[in-house]
């Protein structure tokens, strides 16, 4: 087990930031942890990286607790925050020689982190001279310098443009082959593209953990969005087979919604035509993490 989370529950004051949250990592698993602002995601990435602890419950990582054990913690993972603490001044190379000494690690490994997160190009000068995306690369390549066995990401992709946001998912795609990684991000592509587990958190409670593929067909559901040439009765609608939920969302334009694993556009093409209607357009949508998020954490 690379990760394994035990009823952990968290205050700030009186506000209850986690509450009784549990779950397990497996290694190899590239898990996207997903919630709105405030849901609890750094929190607990704070207390699985020893910089903070929980009020109640208990938490490991690489069978390491994370209060009894936080120098093993430490070694065996690698933490990038939200808001990458970097030494502006120094160059790449000479920032990640000062880490690789603090790690006790070989100078042979900064070539390899740097290769690793195409950094060779840029790796000549200062941090503060680099983009963001490449500052980013920086901070990965910290976090890899000891080849640590799980990555924790809090929020890597904040403030990227689409195509620093692409090489960065790139190289967190390509360091996941072999590593497990715990990723925190508000982008909902982010975790379409990298992870194949997605745990969603809201006001400091798990109100999803599943694999990625199985949440996106969850229940076999879709949704279709039908506009007819005329006015229709909602009973008739209501007799359609495997209507789970109707709406009227303007004029003649319907949002069916059914679970089946048939194609229901053809069944709601027939309903129209048996009850002397034009369909003037008939579109699936396809159910994605954002509408699972909406759903999930809807108050």
């Amino acid at each position: 087990m690379s990760i394994e989370v035990k009823n952990i529950t968290k205050h700030y004051g009186t506000q209850k930031a986690l509450d009784d949250v549990s779950f397990t990592i497996q290694k190899g698993e590239i898990v996207g942890f997903l919630g709105p602002n405030g849901a609890g995601k750094s929190t607990l990435m704070k207390i699985l990286t020893t910089y903070i602890a929980a009020d109640e419950g208990s938490a490991s990582v690489n069978g390491f607790d994370v209060n009894t054990q936080q120098k093993e913690v430490q070694q065996s993972i690698g933490y990038l925050p939200e808001h990458n603490p970097l030494y502006l001044d120094l160059y790449v190379r000479e920032y990640l020689e000062f880490n690789a000494d603090v790690y006790g690690v070989s100078k042979n490994r900064i070539e390899e982190v740097i290769a690793l997160t195409k950094l060779t190009a840029e790796s000549h000068k200062k941090i503060g001279q680099l983009s963001k995306g490449y500052r980013q690369r920086v901070g990965l390549a910290n976090a890899l310098l000891h080849n640590p066995d799980v990555l924790i990401l809090d929020e890597p992709t904040t403030g990227l443009d689409p195509n620093q946001l692409l090489e960065i998912r790139e190289v967190i795609r390509n360091v996941g082959k072999d590593k497990t990684v715990f990723l925190s991000t508000h982008i909902m592509q982010e975790v379409e593209a990298i992870c194949d587990r997605v745990i969603i958190i809201d006001q400091g409670k798990i109100v999803t953990d599943k694999k990625l593929d199985l949440a996106m067909v969850a229940d076999q559901e879709q949704i279709i969005e039908v506009e007819f040439d005329l006015v229709v009765d909602e009973e008739l609608l209501a007799n359609l087979p495997h209507l789970t939920t109707k709406a009227n969302t303007n004029g003649n334009v319907w949002e069916l919604t059914f679970v089946s694993s048939q194609d229901m556009r053809s069944v709601v093409f027939d309903f129209a035509h048996n009850n002397g209607l034009k369909t003037l357009q008939l579109n699936q949508k396809n159910k994605n993490l954002e509408t699972l998020f909406r759903e999930v954490t809807k108050k």
